[in-house]
């Protein structure tokens, strides 16, 4: 005889993947690039990846050591906000430009500005803007 058998109804949590070390390796040599078309300095960089300028330098050199889940949430995150500029501007240096122009949006701060501020949160503010501005999904 057959007997129904409980079906599990509640959904699991949504749990994104984490990004993989080999991950957060490529999306560093990808930053390190962009990084360059945005003009940025060492010292800008490694407070936009919270680290030392001297460790900065050193990974810059010879490739990044081991990613925090910190750093490679704020790699992901840069690569967002470099999709999302490279998507709403088709010319490429407009979109590198903006990151240093001022912007109402940000009280007239540029988006490197509110990202100098040093928090993981700041890089994600300028993602949420970009995002927004471009229709989200």
């Amino acid at each position: 005889m057959l007997a129904l058998q409980p079906v599990d109804t509640i959904g699991q949590a949504f749990r994104a993947d984490p990004i993989t070390q080999a991950e957060g390796e490529a999306l560093f040599r990808a930053a390190l690039n962009l990084f360059g078309k945005w003009g940025i300095t060492d010292e800008q960089a490694a407070v936009l990846l919270d680290m030392p300028v001297r460790s900065f330098r050193r990974w810059k050199a010879e490739g990044p050591g081991r990613l925090t889940r910190d750093g490679r949430a704020r790699l992901s995150n840069l690569m967002g906000i470099h999709k999302a500029l490279r998507i709403i501007f088709t010319e490429a240096q407009r979109a590198y430009d903006w990151v240093k122009a001022p912007n109402t949006g940000f009280g007239g701060g540029s988006a490197l500005e509110v990202m100098l501020g040093g928090e993981l949160t700041d890089i994600m503010r300028v993602r949420r803007y970009l995002d927004a501005e471009r229709g989200g999904w």
